[in-house]
């Protein structure tokens, strides 16, 4: 299998835009119908992020070892969607033949044999992995909504309890489905593992976003909702060791640090922890009561909040948080973790490098335009195509 080979074709395929996922959704679902109802009808927008991260995840198969993980976990993920062992080789036939199309006299049966090679791998690390996946959890689980609390107009905290058991880390995100809405959206659980197994979710409302709409303004009390296995770890506390935190929280971005917070607490190793929280104004700290809380109750967390900065019911967080925290103190001694907009993440991440933290100890969720972390998921109302850890497109 020639890599380079592999590579370089995908770039000359990639360079015809966006006629190249045109041409290979009109393929697949010409030659493969019934692959059709795994695709909502509001994807249009999300076709070029699936066909781009298929291309380079198969194009870039000499690195399979630093992907097997990924592709696990997303194999074990699609199941929510019915995707069965079955239509792996479909997608692989359109895929095959939209790169025939577009490099014409350029496509070659070397080549042929290198793609189909090279995404036979792909596929059966994620097919190998649906089907474990299979023997210990469900394709998603129902969650019933046992509290729905409006903090603000456009932001509420849901608590779930899910029909058993749902496994999660704190830092990862949960795919939340309303079952009318045939659309998943990411968020991160705000607390850690619970011994009743329920879940806190803080959900702001994105206009147009169909799930955080609805779950926002949409449910009550009693009524149920679709869970989807957790993903990521970039937020993992296991990834600091057992090292001082530095934690920067912006809008609901609050949700997956509140969760490393209690981690923390019930770990019990003697970590100080520093935690800046920012908000326009003091009435839009919608989880005040809750940091206030944790405050009294644990003498090494230390909370600071930064106001101001950008109009009233904008979206988003001051993005100069990191100014605050700078002029207060040197914390690069710690993991410093960092949630919140993409714009309030990678402002403070490089504010923070070019002041000598180090980059190994500066922990973040995939920004938006990452190819092999939201690109991949193309079911996601396009709309609410964000950063997945800040928990309800609050950005």
């Amino acid at each position: 299998m020639d890599v380079d080979r592999l590579k370089h074709s995908w770039s000359l395929a990639a360079a015809h835009g966006d006629e190249v996922p045109l041409f290979f959704y009109s393929t697949l679902f010409l030659t493969h119908p019934d692959t059709r109802q795994m695709f909502p009808t509001n994807m249009a927008g999300q076709r070029d992020r699936l066909v781009t991260a298929l291309g380079h995840v198969v194009s870039n198969v000499d690195q399979l070892d630093r992907l097997v993980g990924f592709l696990q976990a997303l194999g074990a993920d699609h199941r929510k969607f019915a995707v069965r062992a079955e239509h792996y080789p479909a997608v692989g036939e359109a895929l095959l033949a939209t790169l025939a199309h577009f490099l014409g006299p350029q496509w070659t049966e070397e080549l042929a044999a290198d793609w189909t090679a090279a995404y036979g791998l792909v596929a059966q690390v994620m097919t190998d992995a649906a089907r474990e996946a299979e023997k210990v959890s469900p394709p998603w689980w129902v969650g019933e909504v046992l509290a729905h609390e409006r903090r603000s107009f456009d932001v509420a905290v849901l608590t779930l309890r899910p029909s058993y058991l749902l496994p999660f880390t704190p830092g990862q995100s949960i795919g939340v489905a309303v079952p009318a809405v045939r659309t998943w959206r990411y968020y991160s659980p705000a607390n850690a593992p619970r011994p009743d197994g329920t879940l806190e979710l803080h959900v702001r409302a994105t206009p147009g976003g169909v799930v955080s709409s609805r779950l926002v303004y949409g449910l009550s009390v009693g009524d149920q909702v679709n869970l989807a296995s957790p993903v990521g770890d970039r937020l993992a506390l296991s990834r600091s060791g057992g090292a001082d935190l530095l934690l920067l929280a912006g809008g609901t971005g609050w949700a997956p640090l509140k969760a490393l917070v209690e981690q923390v607490a019930l770990e019990d190793r003697g970590r100080r922890v520093q935690l800046y929280v920012a908000a326009r104004a003091p009435q839009e700290l919608y989880d005040g009561e809750a940091l206030d809380k944790l405050a009294a109750s644990y003498p090494w967390l230390s909370v600071r909040y930064a106001f101001g900065g950008g109009p009233p019911g904008g979206e988003g967080a001051p993005a100069r948080l990191v100014d605050t925290v700078l002029s207060e103190g040197d914390f690069r001694n710690r993991h410093v973790f960092v949630c919140g907009s993409d714009e309030m993440v990678s402002g403070s991440v490089q504010a923070l490098r070019r002041s000598g933290y180090d980059p190994g100890r500066l922990h973040h969720e995939g920004l938006g335009t990452h190819w092999y972390g939201p690109a991949w998921r193309t079911h996601i109302d396009p709309l609410e195509q964000r950063n997945p850890a800040t928990s309800g497109g609050d950005q």
